[in-house]
């Protein structure tokens, strides 16, 4: 390895070092995307997926090309590194890769189209962070976003494997998950010298919550394997602290469910995504 100077480019991110803070996109990277799949006409849009989409498997649907459908899949993927606002829809269209139909095809297609509406967006990093004091935020509904300060470090969404008859098992189970992120994170940080306490979990199911607390086992409990009770000990050491947040407010709503334009652009605002030209 040898000193090349200050970083602007690396594995296709694009690096913008000032003094305020650090600034990563991918936009050289989207601008050769609708050329690499012959789609030069394409117009912008404001969103990545229609607010009242309903995709399913559309048998009876008009096959399309299954290399170009997933060629462009692939090339989505590798845009999550600096654009998690479109992680919902290209996830969404990924399930379709096995027998692609043109409904699957426009539905990606709107994806491009919004990318390159807003080719210069990106996320932000602001240097005056103040990590030693910093809260690791988790919001989520079926998936989870973690903050360090107001810097986005880690975000995913999954579609659940099964069905359940409580809503409060799968956002206790979710919630479980998010734990283990954060405590790993906390380590993380823990070999820095950085100490972080108390880190809030926002949640807006208010039985999970309850159920962090309550040590008693109930009828509400019994079908919950014991591996996810391991959230009750930390909520009793006090490593996190599990707070409700109103359904409005759930950042995670982006990666997991179709938004209108203006919810959507709110949350793009507040997972700290901006445009740096």
């Amino acid at each position: 390895m040898s000193l090349m100077g200050e970083l602007t480019f690396f594995l296709g991110l694009q690096i913008k070092q000032v003094a305020e803070g650090i600034f990563i996109n991918q936009s050289k990277y989207i601008k050769n995307m609708p050329k690499k799949f012959k789609m030069n006409e394409l117009k912008g849009i404001e969103t990545p997926i229609n607010s009242n989409i309903k995709l399913n498997r559309d048998e009876k649907g008009k096959e399309v090309d299954e290399k170009l459908y997933r060629g462009m899949i692939g090339s989505l993927l590798y845009l999550f590194a600096s654009r998690p606002d479109i992680y919902f829809s290209a996830c969404l269209c990924i399930r379709f890769q096995s027998n692609p139909k043109e409904s699957h095809l426009v539905a990606i297609k709107r994806t491009f189209r919004y990318l390159i509406s807003i080719l210069y967006v990106g996320l932000w990093y602001p240097n005056d962070s103040d990590f030693a004091g910093s809260r690791m935020d988790i919001k989520r509904t079926s998936g989870t976003c973690q903050f360090l300060d107001h810097a986005l470090v880690f975000w995913f969404s999954k579609k659940q494997t099964s069905v359940t008859l409580s809503t409060t098992k799968v956002e206790y189970i979710v919630a479980g998950s998010c734990v283990a992120q954060i405590l790993w994170m906390k380590q993380q940080l823990n070999d820095y010298d950085i100490k972080v306490y108390h880190v809030p979990i926002k949640c807006d199911n208010t039985s999970a919550i309850n159920l962090t607390k309550n040590l008693v086992q109930h009828s509400r409990t019994r079908h919950i394997e014991i591996r996810y009770h391991f959230i009750r000990d930390h909520v009793q050491n006090y490593d996190i602290d599990l707070e409700f947040v109103l359904t409005e407010k759930q950042l995670t709503d982006i990666f997991t469910k179709p938004l209108s334009e203006e919810v959507f652009c709110r949350i793009r605002r507040k997972l700290e995504m901006i445009d740096l030209k």
